[in-house]
């Protein structure tokens, strides 16, 4: 009989391709990985995974295998949605993958809330980029995902991933101190020419925003610093090497040196949470939601959308 926790080591090393990755994301070691991987083979009589330069790759029988696994997952999911939802109360495992700002920001205050009001549900987080946490949801790899889109750059929930709005992150332009903006009531969009930029990467939500907004207003951007957080962001803004859209969610108080100043229309990135549409019914999901929405409203003042999750089951015990 094969065994399901190797089974699930094979399915997040398809999902992730190598060994490393699967390990992340189910909070073992690669060496951990990489034993269930080789049990699973002896157990199979089959190699599954193969050198390929530094890193492995499935062969054609663990691919197969691992598509396997993914049904068997999906059918083990469901067994214990419906134990959970019968039992009436949060509990079990429950993955969370949230990008870096929500998972500084946002996330402490959420888990530690879940831990003290349900201390049979176990949450595990892991930070990722939003919109692989999308992915990681419909593949099955985690529970539930924070994740973010902008006005130009909406998420894409794909079939069988349900969504609920947690809110609206307010972003603001921020810009050296001395610098001619902080004088001004409002800065529109089509001021921004001219300015040098701090920006996050190419390839993330942040960037691109920037290069689509100030080309639809007909300026090129003049993309100075790139950097990952947006402490560092404000750090450069902070000495004078540029401006930046930072949003407020995870930033924290400015540095001194660094001033926002109010941009119009001003820019909003909004809030999602993600899960599959299998797990709607489970307790663990719509209670981290909720925790997630009333945390989000008892901070900003603006409640996002409820979750459109039925009722538990009539026939579930008290």
């Amino acid at each position: 009989m094969l065994d399901l926790a190797r089974l699930r080591a094979l399915h997040a090393v398809s999902v992730h391709g190598s060994v490393a990755g699967a390990a992340a994301a189910l909070g073992y070691t690669p060496s951990a990985v990489s034993q269930q991987i080789s049990k699973l083979e002896r157990e199979t009589r089959t190699t599954l995974l193969e050198r390929r330069g530094r890193g492995v790759a499935l062969t054609e029988e663990a691919r197969h295998l691992a598509d396997t696994a993914r049904e068997l997952l999906a059918i083990v999911e469901r067994a214990e949605t419906t134990l959970e939802e019968r039992r009436g109360r949060p509990s079990g495992l429950l993955t969370v993958a949230a990008f870096a700002s929500a998972a500084r920001g946002l996330l402490p205050g959420v888990l530690a809330d879940l831990a003290r009001r349900h201390p049979a549900l176990d949450v595990r987080l892991t930070e990722v980029d939003p919109h692989l946490s999308v992915d990681l949801v419909a593949r099955g790899v985690t529970d539930l995902a924070v994740a973010h889109d902008w006005d130009i750059a909406p998420l894409p929930a794909p079939e069988g991933v349900e969504q609920a709005v947690i809110g609206d992150d307010l972003c603001d332009l921020v810009v050296p101190a001395g610098h001619p903006f902080t004088t001004r009531s409002v800065i529109l969009r089509a001021d921004l020419g001219g300015q040098r930029w701090v920006c996050q990467p190419p390839g993330r939500v942040c960037h691109d925003w920037l290069v689509r907004t100030l080309r639809t207003a007909g300026l090129e951007p003049d993309i100075a610093h790139v950097a990952e957080e947006n402490h560092t962001i404000t750090a450069l803004v902070a000495a004078g090497l540029g401006v930046a859209v930072v949003p407020r969610l995870g930033t924290g108080a400015l540095p001194p040196g660094a001033v926002a100043v109010p941009l119009e229309p001003g820019p909003v990135r909004r809030l999602y949470a993600l899960w599959r549409t299998g797990a709607a019914r489970r307790p663990a999901i719509t209670e981290a939601v909720r925790t997630l929405q009333e945390q989000w409203a008892a901070r900003s003042g603006h409640p996002g959308e409820l979750p459109s999750v039925p009722p538990p089951s009539a026939a579930a015990p008290q």
